[in-house]
């Protein structure tokens, strides 16, 4: 799990120097973690989803981030605000339904990385939009692991890398 994880950090941050080299913009995409039962429309984390997210944590915390962006859930939420937290940024809301969000991002944060928290039918569809092709379902509903990293010059010119963390 160790190595795995090192191979994980160690992927995320080369892709953030080849972006920041060549004014490439990266995107961290991640299914929010796990979630309670607690609110049937807009549930917390539950234990497992809080371990999930310092894991992200731990694994992102290097990562020169530029932006976090995140649907208005408290799950999605709850998933970065340990690394918003300790980067100090504030965690901006998006629309889930509406992928233009990202075209302004890529201008805001050219060169830079960007994480974003969504949803197992929104990550996919964000993917998508980003490389220009219909390449990704929706995830399995008990899928919490997928992180998809997006190195981009512009929408519909990007590589990607689908990691479990």
């Amino acid at each position: 799990m160790k190595k795995l994880l090192f191979v994980a950090l160690f992927s995320v941050c080369y892709l953030a120097c080849i972006a920041q080299s060549t004014q490439s913009t990266t995107f961290i995409l991640v299914r929010h973690a796990e979630k309670g039962t607690d609110d049937p429309r807009n549930p917390s984390l539950n234990t497992e989803g809080k371990l999930r997210a310092e894991k992200l944590l731990n694994m992102l915390s290097d990562v020169e981030i530029g932006a976090i962006y995140s649907s208005p859930y408290k799950r999605t939420k709850e998933t970065v605000t340990p690394l918003s937290a300790k980067l100090g940024l504030e965690i901006q809301e998006y629309n889930p339904n509406n992928n233009s969000f990202a075209d302004e991002a890529l201008k805001s944060y050219q060169g830079k990385t960007v994480l974003v928290s969504g949803h197992s039918n929104t990550v996919p569809g964000l993917a998508n939009y980003i490389l220009g092709e219909e390449k990704f379902k929706q995830l399995d509903e008990s899928e919490y692991s997928k992180i998809f990293i997006l190195t981009i010059d512009a929408i519909g010119k990007a590589k990607v890398m689908v990691l479990n963390y």
